[in-house]
């Protein structure tokens, strides 16, 4: 994914960035932990700004939580079973969102943006506990910021110091990538098992 991603930011530039982490905001599975890294490298090569690319990130990613937000406020639990489900979202996922906020309240929605796929869904559960819009948007904006600038720097480091740490940084980039899929796929499937009894005692 990181090739394709890299081909895609290079012919787009910062508006691919931008993009990119809107449908990742969305809930959808173009990880940030892969955008910006990319991204990064490829400014440090002298395609972009780190600045703009940075920025680009945050703007995305807070475009994206806002849409997430809206349709689960406004639409709520028929819209996250319904298409959700396509995606893994389960009524048992939304119930444990929801002892989330009803435990930890607010705090939930800046840390999730900074917890590897986690970062990716928190907008529903959020628009779903109908969170107030500038708490949410302040504290998305605060945690999307910390997140995407370290992903970014990070990016941007390996790529000014390629040759030193290309090595060890390629394989502990697999371990991680292999991680977050098994972590994707074991969410998944755990969330297609839970809703295929309550399919069948609806029928």
């Amino acid at each position: 994914m990181g090739g394709v991603i890299g081909q895609w930011v290079t012919s787009g530039g910062v508006f691919v960035v931008l993009a990119l982490m809107i449908i990742n905001s969305c809930g959808l599975p173009f990880p940030s932990e892969v955008i910006m890294p990319v991204a990064g490298v490829l400014a440090a090569t002298g395609h972009f700004n780190i600045v703009l690319v940075i920025a680009a990130g945050i703007v995305g990613s807070l475009i994206g939580a806002f849409i997430a937000y809206a349709l689960a406020r406004r639409y709520g639990r028929p819209l996250l079973l319904g298409p959700g489900r396509r995606i893994g979202i389960s009524a048992s996922h939304l119930d444990l969102a929801d002892r989330w906020f009803a435990r930890f309240g607010l705090p939930t929605v800046f840390f999730g943006r900074m917890v590897p796929v986690v970062c990716t869904y928190i907008s529903f559960p959020a628009g779903l506990a109908k969170v107030q819009p500038v708490w949410f948007g302040v504290l998305s904006l605060l945690g999307s910021t910390i997140w995407i600038t370290f992903l970014g720097v990070l990016g941007y480091e390996v790529g000014a110091n390629y040759t030193k740490v290309a090595g060890p940084i390629g394989k502990a980039a697999i371990v991680i990538a292999v991680l977050i899929v098994i972590a994707v796929v074991v969410w998944y499937v755990r969330g297609r098992r839970r809703a295929a009894p309550r399919s069948g005692s609806g029928a």
